[in-house]
Protein backbone atom coordinates (compact mmCIF):
# COMPACT_ATOMS: atom_id res chain seq x y z
CA UNK A 1 0.00 0.00 0.00
CA UNK A 2 2.90 2.45 1.21
CA UNK A 3 4.97 1.50 -2.22
CA UNK A 4 1.74 2.03 -3.97
CA UNK A 5 1.57 5.80 -2.68
CA UNK A 6 5.12 6.56 -3.27
CA UNK A 7 5.10 5.61 -6.87
CA UNK A 8 1.68 7.47 -7.21
CA UNK A 9 3.49 10.41 -5.80
CA UNK A 10 6.53 10.41 -7.87
CA UNK A 11 4.43 10.14 -10.76
CA UNK A 12 2.25 13.19 -9.94
CA UNK A 13 5.54 15.15 -9.56
CA UNK A 14 6.92 13.99 -13.02
CA UNK A 15 3.82 14.62 -14.82
CA UNK A 16 3.40 18.20 -13.02
CA UNK A 17 7.00 18.85 -14.32
CA UNK A 18 6.31 17.56 -17.86
CA UNK A 19 3.60 20.30 -18.13
CA UNK A 20 5.60 23.00 -15.98
CA UNK A 21 6.33 26.21 -17.87
CA UNK A 22 9.79 27.02 -18.17
CA UNK A 23 10.97 30.79 -17.00
CA UNK A 24 14.54 32.49 -17.24
CA UNK A 25 16.12 34.47 -15.11
CA UNK A 26 15.42 38.12 -16.67
CA UNK A 27 11.93 37.63 -16.36
CA UNK A 28 12.33 37.65 -12.95
CA UNK A 29 14.50 40.36 -12.98
CA UNK A 30 12.48 42.63 -15.18
CA UNK A 31 8.85 41.46 -12.96
CA UNK A 32 11.03 42.51 -9.42
CA UNK A 33 12.40 45.77 -10.90
CA UNK A 34 8.92 46.16 -12.71
CA UNK A 35 7.20 45.87 -9.14
CA UNK A 36 9.62 47.65 -6.58
CA UNK A 37 8.19 49.71 -4.35
CA UNK A 38 11.57 51.68 -3.64
CA UNK A 39 12.38 52.20 -7.05
CA UNK A 40 9.25 53.93 -7.55
CA UNK A 41 9.28 55.94 -4.99
CA UNK A 42 12.88 57.25 -6.15
CA UNK A 43 11.64 58.51 -9.07
CA UNK A 44 8.47 59.78 -7.65
CA UNK A 45 11.16 61.25 -5.40
CA UNK A 46 13.19 62.97 -8.50
CA UNK A 47 9.80 64.45 -10.10
CA UNK A 48 8.98 66.17 -6.79
CA UNK A 49 11.86 67.88 -7.09
CA UNK A 50 11.26 68.97 -10.24
CA UNK A 51 8.52 71.00 -8.74
CA UNK A 52 10.86 72.50 -5.93
CA UNK A 53 13.07 73.95 -9.04
CA UNK A 54 9.78 75.44 -10.43
CA UNK A 55 8.38 76.56 -7.09
CA UNK A 56 12.08 78.60 -6.93
CA UNK A 57 11.48 79.97 -10.02
CA UNK A 58 7.88 80.93 -8.82
CA UNK A 59 9.42 82.38 -5.56
CA UNK A 60 11.81 84.99 -8.12
CA UNK A 61 8.46 86.63 -9.75
CA UNK A 62 6.24 89.70 -8.06
CA UNK A 63 4.47 88.31 -5.39
CA UNK A 64 1.10 89.57 -5.18
CA UNK A 65 -1.46 89.42 -2.30
CA UNK A 66 -4.48 91.14 -1.43
CA UNK A 67 -4.22 92.56 2.53
CA UNK A 68 -6.96 93.47 4.60
CA UNK A 69 -6.34 95.10 7.87
CA UNK A 70 -9.06 96.83 10.12
CA UNK A 71 -8.80 97.86 14.28
CA UNK A 72 -10.89 100.22 15.82
CA UNK A 73 -9.49 101.31 19.53
CA UNK A 74 -12.36 102.91 21.06
CA UNK A 75 -11.89 105.56 23.63
CA UNK A 76 -14.15 107.04 26.89
CA UNK A 77 -13.72 110.44 28.86
CA UNK A 78 -10.00 109.62 28.39
CA UNK A 79 -9.36 106.44 28.80
CA UNK A 80 -8.51 104.26 26.07
CA UNK A 81 -5.06 103.70 23.53
CA UNK A 82 -3.31 106.85 22.81
CA UNK A 83 -5.39 108.06 19.69
CA UNK A 84 -2.32 109.52 18.13
CA UNK A 85 -0.72 106.31 17.59
CA UNK A 86 -3.94 104.31 16.68
CA UNK A 87 -5.26 106.92 14.80
CA UNK A 88 -8.60 105.64 16.35
CA UNK A 89 -9.94 103.64 13.47
CA UNK A 90 -7.72 102.63 10.33
CA UNK A 91 -9.29 101.11 7.71
CA UNK A 92 -6.82 98.77 4.88
CA UNK A 93 -7.54 97.38 1.70
CA UNK A 94 -4.59 97.20 -0.28
CA UNK A 95 -3.15 95.05 -2.99
CA UNK A 96 0.83 94.22 -2.06
CA UNK A 97 3.74 93.38 -4.74
CA UNK A 98 6.85 92.26 -3.29
CA UNK A 99 9.79 91.36 -5.48
CA UNK A 100 12.72 89.74 -4.65
CA UNK A 101 16.14 90.87 -6.17
CA UNK A 102 18.23 87.91 -6.58
CA UNK A 103 21.64 87.52 -8.43
CA UNK A 104 21.90 85.28 -11.40
CA UNK A 105 24.45 83.16 -9.49
CA UNK A 106 22.50 82.46 -6.36
CA UNK A 107 19.68 81.43 -8.50
CA UNK A 108 22.07 79.16 -10.21
CA UNK A 109 23.39 77.33 -7.50
CA UNK A 110 20.05 76.58 -5.57
CA UNK A 111 18.84 74.74 -9.53
CA UNK A 112 22.56 73.12 -8.77
CA UNK A 113 21.74 72.13 -5.34
CA UNK A 114 17.93 70.02 -6.84
CA UNK A 115 20.31 69.00 -9.51
CA UNK A 116 22.60 67.29 -7.37
CA UNK A 117 19.76 65.89 -5.08
CA UNK A 118 17.97 64.31 -8.33
CA UNK A 119 21.72 62.94 -8.67
CA UNK A 120 22.01 61.39 -5.52
CA UNK A 121 18.57 59.77 -5.96
CA UNK A 122 19.42 58.04 -9.43
CA UNK A 123 22.85 56.56 -7.91
CA UNK A 124 20.43 55.42 -4.90
CA UNK A 125 17.99 54.03 -7.50
CA UNK A 126 20.91 52.58 -9.37
CA UNK A 127 22.53 51.16 -6.13
CA UNK A 128 18.98 49.51 -5.16
CA UNK A 129 18.30 48.03 -8.71
CA UNK A 130 21.70 46.16 -8.42
CA UNK A 131 20.84 44.65 -4.54
CA UNK A 132 17.40 43.95 -6.23
CA UNK A 133 19.21 42.23 -8.91
CA UNK A 134 21.79 40.06 -7.00
CA UNK A 135 18.77 39.12 -4.32
CA UNK A 136 17.08 37.96 -7.39
CA UNK A 137 19.64 36.32 -9.14
CA UNK A 138 20.70 34.82 -5.58
CA UNK A 139 17.10 32.77 -4.90
CA UNK A 140 16.81 31.52 -8.61
CA UNK A 141 20.56 30.46 -8.38
CA UNK A 142 18.97 28.72 -4.94
CA UNK A 143 15.90 27.70 -6.37
CA UNK A 144 17.70 26.35 -9.49
CA UNK A 145 20.03 24.14 -7.86
CA UNK A 146 17.55 22.75 -6.09
CA UNK A 147 15.89 21.67 -8.98
CA UNK A 148 18.95 19.96 -10.87
CA UNK A 149 18.73 18.09 -7.72
CA UNK A 150 15.56 16.84 -8.03
CA UNK A 151 16.18 15.63 -11.64
CA UNK A 152 19.53 14.05 -10.74
CA UNK A 153 17.22 11.97 -7.67
CA UNK A 154 14.74 11.07 -10.57
CA UNK A 155 17.43 10.06 -12.98
CA UNK A 156 18.74 7.64 -9.85
CA UNK A 157 15.65 6.41 -9.02
CA UNK A 158 14.38 5.64 -12.72
CA UNK A 159 18.12 3.65 -12.56
CA UNK A 160 16.66 1.76 -9.39
CA UNK A 161 13.41 0.95 -10.18
CA UNK A 162 14.80 -0.93 -13.51
CA UNK A 163 17.58 -2.46 -11.21
CA UNK A 164 14.55 -3.52 -8.96
CA UNK A 165 12.70 -5.37 -11.45
CA UNK A 166 15.70 -7.43 -12.49
CA UNK A 167 17.20 -7.81 -8.76
CA UNK A 168 13.04 -9.65 -8.23
CA UNK A 169 13.22 -11.83 -10.96
CA UNK A 170 16.42 -13.32 -9.92
CA UNK A 171 15.23 -13.26 -5.98
CA UNK A 172 12.48 -15.18 -7.31
CA UNK A 173 14.97 -18.02 -8.85
CA UNK A 174 16.78 -18.16 -5.59
CA UNK A 175 19.68 -16.49 -7.42
CA UNK A 176 19.78 -13.50 -4.38
CA UNK A 177 18.56 -13.65 -1.08
CA UNK A 178 15.41 -12.14 0.11
CA UNK A 179 17.79 -9.96 2.51
CA UNK A 180 19.27 -8.98 -0.49
CA UNK A 181 16.07 -7.80 -2.45
CA UNK A 182 14.89 -5.90 0.85
CA UNK A 183 18.34 -4.34 1.38
CA UNK A 184 18.01 -3.04 -2.28
CA UNK A 185 14.47 -2.03 -1.94
CA UNK A 186 14.68 0.16 1.00
CA UNK A 187 17.18 1.92 -0.84
CA UNK A 188 14.66 2.34 -3.60
CA UNK A 189 11.95 3.96 -0.55
CA UNK A 190 14.31 6.38 0.78
CA UNK A 191 15.18 7.93 -3.03
CA UNK A 192 11.28 8.25 -3.85
CA UNK A 193 11.04 9.74 -0.29
CA UNK A 194 14.03 11.65 -1.11
CA UNK A 195 12.70 13.12 -4.28
CA UNK A 196 9.44 13.80 -2.55
CA UNK A 197 11.06 16.03 -0.07
CA UNK A 198 13.54 18.21 -2.73
CA UNK A 199 10.77 18.97 -4.48
CA UNK A 200 8.69 20.23 -1.45
CA UNK A 201 12.02 22.09 -0.93
CA UNK A 202 12.09 23.37 -4.32
CA UNK A 203 8.75 24.69 -4.33
CA UNK A 204 8.97 26.45 -1.19
CA UNK A 205 12.29 28.53 -3.02
CA UNK A 206 10.39 29.20 -6.07
CA UNK A 207 7.65 30.79 -3.85
CA UNK A 208 10.27 33.07 -2.15
CA UNK A 209 11.49 33.84 -5.64
CA UNK A 210 7.81 34.97 -6.47
CA UNK A 211 7.56 36.76 -3.27
CA UNK A 212 11.02 38.68 -3.89
CA UNK A 213 9.74 40.00 -7.02
CA UNK A 214 6.38 40.55 -6.36
CA UNK A 215 4.92 38.07 -8.21
CA UNK A 216 1.41 36.24 -7.23
CA UNK A 217 1.97 32.63 -8.74
CA UNK A 218 1.63 29.35 -7.10
CA UNK A 219 2.17 26.78 -10.72
CA UNK A 220 4.69 24.69 -10.60
CA UNK A 221 7.07 26.52 -12.89
CA UNK A 222 10.88 25.04 -14.10
CA UNK A 223 13.81 26.98 -13.84
CA UNK A 224 16.51 27.45 -16.91
CA UNK A 225 19.54 27.32 -16.08
CA UNK A 226 20.94 31.06 -16.02
CA UNK A 227 22.89 32.90 -18.18
CA UNK A 228 25.69 34.23 -16.03
CA UNK A 229 29.57 34.60 -16.37
CA UNK A 230 32.12 37.10 -14.37
CA UNK A 231 32.10 40.80 -16.23
CA UNK A 232 35.15 42.71 -16.37
CA UNK A 233 35.46 45.43 -13.69
CA UNK A 234 35.48 48.78 -13.36
CA UNK A 235 38.24 50.33 -11.31
CA UNK A 236 36.39 51.48 -8.03
CA UNK A 237 36.25 55.22 -9.30
CA UNK A 238 34.52 54.12 -12.02
CA UNK A 239 31.63 52.42 -10.21
CA UNK A 240 28.21 53.56 -9.70
CA UNK A 241 29.08 53.03 -5.74
CA UNK A 242 32.02 56.04 -5.94
CA UNK A 243 29.13 58.23 -7.68
CA UNK A 244 27.85 58.77 -4.59
CA UNK A 245 31.30 60.66 -2.96
CA UNK A 246 31.96 62.38 -5.70
CA UNK A 247 28.09 63.99 -5.68
CA UNK A 248 28.62 64.70 -1.97
CA UNK A 249 31.80 66.11 -2.41
CA UNK A 250 29.96 68.76 -5.42
CA UNK A 251 26.39 69.13 -3.08
CA UNK A 252 29.21 70.31 -0.21
CA UNK A 253 30.72 72.56 -2.60
CA UNK A 254 26.57 73.94 -3.45
CA UNK A 255 26.19 74.40 0.32
CA UNK A 256 29.25 76.48 1.16
CA UNK A 257 28.54 78.63 -1.86
CA UNK A 258 24.80 78.91 -0.33
CA UNK A 259 26.49 79.85 2.45
CA UNK A 260 28.36 82.57 1.20
CA UNK A 261 25.45 84.19 -1.16
CA UNK A 262 23.26 84.05 2.38
CA UNK A 263 25.18 86.54 3.82
CA UNK A 264 25.22 89.02 1.02
CA UNK A 265 23.16 91.93 0.75
CA UNK A 266 19.46 91.74 0.35
CA UNK A 267 17.08 93.66 -1.43
CA UNK A 268 13.26 93.20 -1.89
CA UNK A 269 10.91 95.93 -3.69
CA UNK A 270 7.74 96.31 -3.02
CA UNK A 271 4.66 98.52 -3.72
CA UNK A 272 1.28 98.90 -2.24
CA UNK A 273 -2.38 100.84 -3.77
CA UNK A 274 -5.96 100.48 -2.63
CA UNK A 275 -8.08 102.36 0.58
CA UNK A 276 -5.95 103.33 3.49
CA UNK A 277 -8.03 105.26 5.86
CA UNK A 278 -8.61 106.42 9.56
CA UNK A 279 -12.06 107.83 8.39
CA UNK A 280 -11.22 111.47 9.90
CA UNK A 281 -10.75 113.66 7.06
CA UNK A 282 -11.88 113.74 3.53
CA UNK A 283 -12.47 109.54 3.44
CA UNK A 284 -13.14 109.63 -0.21
CA UNK A 285 -10.00 110.98 -1.42
CA UNK A 286 -7.61 108.39 1.17
CA UNK A 287 -7.33 106.05 -2.40
CA UNK A 288 -3.83 105.65 -3.08
CA UNK A 289 -0.31 104.13 -3.55
CA UNK A 290 2.92 103.57 -2.34
CA UNK A 291 6.38 101.66 -3.16
CA UNK A 292 9.80 101.32 -1.15
CA UNK A 293 12.92 99.22 -1.10
CA UNK A 294 14.38 97.17 1.66
CA UNK A 295 18.01 96.63 2.30
CA UNK A 296 19.11 94.10 4.58
CA UNK A 297 23.03 93.89 5.09
CA UNK A 298 24.59 91.58 7.68
CA UNK A 299 26.91 92.73 9.58
CA UNK A 300 27.08 90.65 12.33
CA UNK A 301 25.18 87.34 13.95
CA UNK A 302 27.71 85.77 16.42
CA UNK A 303 29.88 84.33 14.14
CA UNK A 304 27.51 81.62 12.76
CA UNK A 305 29.00 82.06 9.16
CA UNK A 306 32.76 80.15 10.40
CA UNK A 307 30.47 77.80 12.32
CA UNK A 308 28.28 76.45 9.16
CA UNK A 309 31.66 76.45 7.32
CA UNK A 310 33.41 74.47 10.01
CA UNK A 311 30.42 72.28 10.08
CA UNK A 312 30.87 71.15 6.32
CA UNK A 313 34.74 70.75 6.88
CA UNK A 314 33.54 67.84 9.02
CA UNK A 315 31.11 66.34 6.55
CA UNK A 316 34.13 67.11 3.86
CA UNK A 317 36.70 65.04 6.11
CA UNK A 318 33.76 62.14 7.37
CA UNK A 319 33.31 61.59 3.09
CA UNK A 320 36.65 61.32 2.29
CA UNK A 321 36.75 58.16 5.50
CA UNK A 322 34.12 56.68 3.89
CA UNK A 323 35.44 57.19 0.24
CA UNK A 324 38.86 55.97 0.92
CA UNK A 325 37.33 52.84 3.05
CA UNK A 326 35.38 52.03 0.28
CA UNK A 327 37.89 52.06 -2.21
CA UNK A 328 40.17 49.49 0.02
CA UNK A 329 36.92 47.23 0.54
CA UNK A 330 36.36 46.99 -2.87
CA UNK A 331 39.81 45.91 -3.98
CA UNK A 332 39.41 43.60 -1.01
CA UNK A 333 36.05 42.33 -1.90
CA UNK A 334 36.98 41.34 -5.51
CA UNK A 335 40.19 39.73 -4.71
CA UNK A 336 38.21 37.44 -2.26
CA UNK A 337 35.64 36.39 -4.61
CA UNK A 338 38.25 35.68 -7.11
CA UNK A 339 40.10 33.29 -5.14
CA UNK A 340 36.55 32.03 -3.21
CA UNK A 341 36.01 31.36 -7.19
CA UNK A 342 39.04 29.30 -7.76
CA UNK A 343 38.93 27.34 -4.61
CA UNK A 344 35.10 26.16 -6.28
CA UNK A 345 36.57 25.22 -9.97
CA UNK A 346 39.28 23.46 -8.53
CA UNK A 347 37.04 20.92 -6.62
CA UNK A 348 34.87 21.07 -9.95
CA UNK A 349 37.51 19.73 -11.89
CA UNK A 350 38.46 16.81 -9.03
CA UNK A 351 34.75 15.85 -9.13
CA UNK A 352 34.79 15.63 -12.76
CA UNK A 353 37.45 13.46 -12.62
CA UNK A 354 36.02 11.35 -10.20
CA UNK A 355 32.57 10.87 -11.33
CA UNK A 356 34.15 8.61 -14.66
CA UNK A 357 35.31 5.96 -11.69
CA UNK A 358 31.74 6.12 -10.19
CA UNK A 359 29.80 5.38 -13.23
CA UNK A 360 32.25 2.73 -14.19
CA UNK A 361 31.97 0.96 -10.75
CA UNK A 362 28.23 1.40 -11.08
CA UNK A 363 28.12 -0.05 -14.68
CA UNK A 364 30.33 -3.09 -13.67
CA UNK A 365 28.41 -4.00 -10.61
CA UNK A 366 24.87 -3.43 -12.74
CA UNK A 367 26.64 -6.12 -15.15
CA UNK A 368 27.58 -8.39 -12.04
CA UNK A 369 23.80 -7.93 -10.60
CA UNK A 370 22.31 -9.58 -13.68
CA UNK A 371 24.72 -12.56 -13.28
CA UNK A 372 23.81 -13.08 -9.79
CA UNK A 373 27.58 -12.19 -8.62
CA UNK A 374 27.10 -8.73 -7.08
CA UNK A 375 28.07 -8.29 -3.18
CA UNK A 376 24.50 -6.14 -2.29
CA UNK A 377 26.05 -3.75 0.40
CA UNK A 378 29.01 -2.98 -2.50
CA UNK A 379 26.46 -1.78 -4.94
CA UNK A 380 24.09 0.22 -2.95
CA UNK A 381 27.85 2.00 -1.48
CA UNK A 382 28.48 2.38 -5.27
CA UNK A 383 25.52 3.72 -6.12
CA UNK A 384 26.10 6.21 -3.05
CA UNK A 385 29.38 7.43 -3.59
CA UNK A 386 27.81 7.90 -7.26
CA UNK A 387 25.49 10.51 -5.65
CA UNK A 388 28.49 11.96 -3.12
CA UNK A 389 29.87 13.23 -5.86
CA UNK A 390 27.42 14.46 -8.55
CA UNK A 391 26.02 16.26 -5.44
CA UNK A 392 29.43 17.84 -4.84
CA UNK A 393 29.46 18.55 -8.76
CA UNK A 394 25.79 20.16 -8.40
CA UNK A 395 26.55 22.07 -5.65
CA UNK A 396 29.93 23.55 -6.64
CA UNK A 397 28.29 24.24 -9.78
CA UNK A 398 25.70 26.40 -7.87
CA UNK A 399 28.51 27.87 -5.19
CA UNK A 400 30.31 28.94 -8.47
CA UNK A 401 26.92 30.91 -10.06
CA UNK A 402 26.79 32.46 -7.12
CA UNK A 403 30.25 33.59 -6.72
CA UNK A 404 29.80 34.79 -10.79
CA UNK A 405 26.27 36.45 -8.80
CA UNK A 406 28.53 38.79 -6.59
CA UNK A 407 31.25 39.51 -8.79
CA UNK A 408 28.69 41.17 -11.04
CA UNK A 409 26.99 42.69 -8.86
CA UNK A 410 30.10 45.22 -8.70
CA UNK A 411 29.92 45.98 -12.55
CA UNK A 412 27.77 48.87 -12.65
CA UNK A 413 28.63 52.20 -13.94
Amino acid sequence: MIRSIIICIGLLIISVQLTAQEKRLDDFIAAGISNSPLLKDYTNQKLSNLVDSMRILAGYKPQVNAVSSNSYAPTYKGWGYDIGITNGINFNQLITATQKLVSKENRTNQHEAIRLLNESISVSGKITEQDLKRSIAAQYITAFGIGQQVQFNQQVLHLLQKEEQILKKLTEKSVYRQTDYLTFVVTLRQQQLLITQINLQYKNEVSALNYLCGIRDTSYILLQEPDIMPALLPEAENSVFYQQFKIDSLKIKNSAAQIAYNYKPKVNLYADGGYLSSFDYQLYKNFGVSGGVSITVPIYDGRQKKMQYDKLSLEEQTRQHYRDYFKTQYQQQIAQLYQQLNAVEQIISEAKNQLPYNETLIEANRKLLETGDVHMPDYIMAIGNYMNTQNILTQNHINKLQIFNQINYWNRK
